[in-house]
């Protein structure tokens, strides 16, 4: 079955790998300039990430052991969307893991990870008017809150503190609209 992805010709795809988060397929193609070759995807859930802030300018972010990293990593609250709108995917997320619930949430775009193989939409936000309450985190997280002023949390990224690179973009997001 040949079909076209833009000037790419698709003569099969194999699935190599799915499970309920991730899907990795490789494609038989015709690439641009005529010759055959093989492509490879991996296509995620989509999802969001999300920046609590309080009335004082504190960001609220997890830090958390991440599996593939054998590390910890401090993160703003991200999460896969569950057939579910984004906004309320960045509500549930940010209630499960830090216990904070907001009157006020501001979209700041979407982006993907990695384009030239990862197709995985991630749509930002930032939450204001918080309430507090107890987390419901998940049995496979181990998350301590972590609570700093936005300037230290924008610190943390340009020192190379804050890795993950979602958090660096909504965090940096958020500080350019605090201007």
């Amino acid at each position: 079955m040949k079909r076209k992805n833009g000037p790419w010709k698709i003569l099969d795809t194999t699935r190599k790998y799915e499970n309920e988060f991730i899907e990795v397929n490789e494609d038989d193609v015709i690439q641009p300039d005529g010759k055959e070759g093989k492509y490879a995807t991996v296509e995620m859930k989509a999802g969001c990430c999300s920046l609590p802030i309080d009335d004082e300018g504190n960001v609220y972010l997890v830090n958390q052991f991440r599996y593939a990293l054998g590390a910890e990593s401090l993160e703003a609250v991200c999460g896969a969307m569950e057939n579910e709108q984004p906004i309320d995917a960045a509500k549930r997320e940010v209630k499960e893991e830090l216990g904070i619930e907001a009157d006020n949430w501001q979209s700041l775009g979407v982006a993907e990870t990695d384009t030239s193989i990862v197709h995985c939409p991630a749509h930002f936000f930032v939450a204001r008017n918080l309430k507090f309450k107890e987390p419901e985190r998940e049995g496979s997280e181990t998350i301590q809150t972590a609570k700093m002023s936005l300037d230290e949390a924008v610190e943390k990224v340009l020192n190379g503190e804050i890795k993950h690179a979602l958090s660096c973009l909504v965090i940096l997001k958020a500080k350019l609209l605090n201007k």
